[in-house]
Formats: C-alpha cells, structure tokens, sequence
C-alpha cells in the first residue's frame, strides 16, 4: 500500500483500494522538472538578448523559478493533503500549462519569470505527487535517481534545444511530465480526502514568507537574515498555537523528520556548492576545454546518479542508523576530496560521490521521514521535506560563488 494511499484510509471513508501506479509512470511525472530547472544554465546569453535585457538581469528568471519551487513545495502538498489526487494533479497540470504559455509566447522578461514560476509550482505538484504515491524507498530511489540523471543532462540538452530550435522551447520541457497524468489518476486512489478543519491560512502566509527570505539569503543577506529570523519566529510560535494546522506539529516535532529534512538540506547544499565549484577548479588545475569538463562533470554525475538506485534499494534492509552513517561519509568525502585533492579525476570523483550521496539521501530520507509521522500529514511531510531539499539547492550556488572568489 501507497503512502498517499494509507493517507486516504485514514482520512476518508471506506473504498475500494487501487493499487500504485508503475514507478516509471511516476518517475515521468515527477523528473521533467529536473531537466526544465537546469536548462537555462548554458543559454542565458541567448535569453538576454531575445528580451533585450542584461544577462545578469535575465538570471532573475532562474531565481523565481528556484523561489517557485521552494514555497509551491508545501502549498501543493498541501492541496494534495486536504483535497486529494485529483485536485491536487489538475491544479498542478493547469499551472505548468499556463507557465508553458506565458513562457512560449511572452515579449517581457516579467511575464517569462511569471511564466517560469508557475511552472515550478506546477512541477512542485506533480514531484509531491509522485513521491507521495512512491511507498517504498526502492521505488523512490528510482524517482530521486532520474532527478539526478535528468538535471545532469539538462544544461546541455537545453542548449541543444535552444540552438536547434528555441530557448522557449529550452524552458518548456517541464511539459513532458504531463503525459504520465492519466495513467497516474487511472492507477491510484483518487478518493478526495475529508478534511474538517478550516484553511489554515496565517500558516500558510508565515511559511511562504519564511522561505522567500531564506530563498534571497544568498542575494540580499542583509535583508533577508532578520526577516528569516522574525519569520522562523512567528511560525514557530503560529505552530505551537493552531498544531493541526498548515504544518502539523506533530511532524515538526518527529525527530525522525526532523533529520531526514536536516541532513537532506546539507548534503543539498554540499551537492550544488560543488557542482558550481568543481568546473571552476578543474578550469584553474588542468588545461582542459570547457566542452572537456562539462562532458567530464556530466558523466560524473550521471554515474552518481544511476548508482544511487544501489543504496536505495539495498536500504530496506539496513537500520536508519546505518544509512545515515553511509550518507554522512559520503557526504564529507565529496567536499574534502575537492578541497585536498589536486587531479582531475579526483575532482569528477567528488562530484559522483556528492550527486551519489545528494539522490540517494533524498530518496531515502524521504521515506524516513514520511514512516515516522501520522497517516493523515504524510502528503505534508513530503512536502516540508522537499522544502528542505530546495533550499539546499538556494544555498549551494551562493556559497559556491563565495568560494570562487576567495580562491
């Protein structure tokens, strides 16, 4: 039985149960996103200069993709928790075609970043989804390891789109996600759940507000410090006052969650910090190409990936104690190996043991976490934990860049 669908039985009335989709339906829903958050990498010049617009300035757009991802990551587990499969995958389907839209056709770099971030939350929706319904850590590993694949390829596939078609079209590949829909809907649960307690919206608001600055931390750390600060307070406090509420208490206060979400957030950070640091290292150390060490960083990273699936499946048979032991080592042999080591194949090692380390925490943890919390908030925890996931991914670049230049 399905997370998702031990949620429903204990949230709804009696019904027939579905069994769960396929992994690789689910897995087609769910890493389109991957593939579409990685693809203006190699291509923001060309965007620039469609929408006559600076190149730094044209970056905004990957920010509110990012600021998408992160806050649309609880708000759509959310929908998916009070309102079911159904709602929560046609919600998600109506924003990724609107985003695709705006995306496709708009003049403006506003609309195109407003474009871009409803596809985020619409991705946000279908990767909860997915990962809710996974059940298993073997078959979340499949999932969390065509993330890595498909954000390992997705720089160069989205230049190769943008140069043999459009960068539009570069952006817009989050779509594909969309084909696994009816045979999700078809192969599970779609039961709506029965919620009778009111929208918490006060929660909702601090929790958005809390990320959002936690997301600008890397650009305006000024700022976004004491509102991050102020607004972890108020959540906090919000929390302890409504604990049925946006974000159940009783999940926040799980040691399990607690971990899982923490350690995946690290090990988030220490992956993205090194996929930005690493090509410059390599550039400063040996005397190859840049195609030469993207191709490099790619196939490191690909293998990390598809060896992830490895851990994740072996997991089930090992106690939570082990994994995160393996997960821990992993983690800090990537960051030292890139900090001592001064040849190249080392370098691409660290980035196969962070990527490893990276996607197999994520699938991993996830179950983790999702096991550890009462049947009706799992849809929540999934979502809190990418949460998690996602800032890492915020942090990682910045750091990565404070790195650089003190090198």
């Amino acid at each position: 039985m399905s997370l998702l669908t031990r949620t429903k039985a204990a949230t709804t009335t009696s019904s027939p149960v579905a069994s769960p989709p396929p992994v690789l339906w689910l897995a087609l829903l769910a890493t389109p996103v991957a593939l579409s958050a990685n693809s203006p990498v190699l291509i923001l010049p060309d965007m620039a200069a469609a929408l006559n617009v600076r190149t730094a300035t044209v970056t905004w757009i990957v920010t509110a993709f990012a600021w998408a991802m992160a806050v649309g990551t609880p708000l759509m587990a959310n929908v998916l928790r009070r309102r079911g499969l159904r709602a929560a995958l046609h919600t998600s389907t109506a924003a990724v075609v609107v985003g695709t839209v705006l995306v496709a056709f708009s003049p403006w770099l506003p609309l195109v970043m407003g474009g871009r971030a409803a596809q985020a939350v619409g991705g946000a929706g279908l990767v909860t989804v997915a990962m809710s319904l996974a059940g298993s850590a073997r078959r979340m590993g499949v999932i969390t390891a065509g993330f890595g694949v498909l954000g390992a390829v997705g720089p160069l596939l989205g230049s190769l789109i943008a140069e043999t078609v459009s960068w539009r079209l570069s952006l817009s590949v989050s779509v594909l996600g969309l084909l696994a829909v009816p045979a999700v809907l078809r192969g599970a649960d779609t039961t709506a759940p029965t919620m009778r307690t009111p929208f918490d919206a006060r929660g909702a608001l601090l929790l958005v507000l809390t990320a959002t600055a936690l997301v600008f931390l890397p650009r305006y750390p000024l700022t976004a410090l004491p509102a991050a600060f102020l607004g972890a307070v108020l959540f906090g406090l919000h929390v302890r006052a409504v604990p049925h509420g946006f974000a159940p208490l009783a999940v926040l206060r799980s040691p399990v969650f607690a971990v899982s979400a923490l350690l995946a957030m690290a090990l988030s950070t220490s992956y993205f910090t090194l996929l930005f640091t690493i090509p410059q290292l390599l550039r400063d150390r040996t005397d190859w190409s840049i195609p030469a060490i993207g191709a490099g960083q790619m196939a490191a990273l690909l293998v990390g990936s598809l060896l992830s699936w490895l851990l994740a499946a072996a997991s089930a048979r090992m106690n939570r104690p082990r994994v995160i032991t393996i997960l821990l080592v992993l983690g800090a042999l990537a960051p030292l190996t890139t900090l001592l080591t001064p040849w190249a194949p080392l370098l691409l090692l660290a980035a196969s043991l962070a990527v490893f380390a990276t996607t197999a925490g994520n699938g991993v943890l996830a179950v983790h976490a999702a096991q550890a919390t009462p049947a009706p908030d799992r849809p929540t925890t999934i979502g809190l934990f990418n949460l998690a996931y996602q800032l890492g991914g915020a942090f990682g670049p910045a750091l990565a860049a404070l790195l650089t230049l003190g090198t």
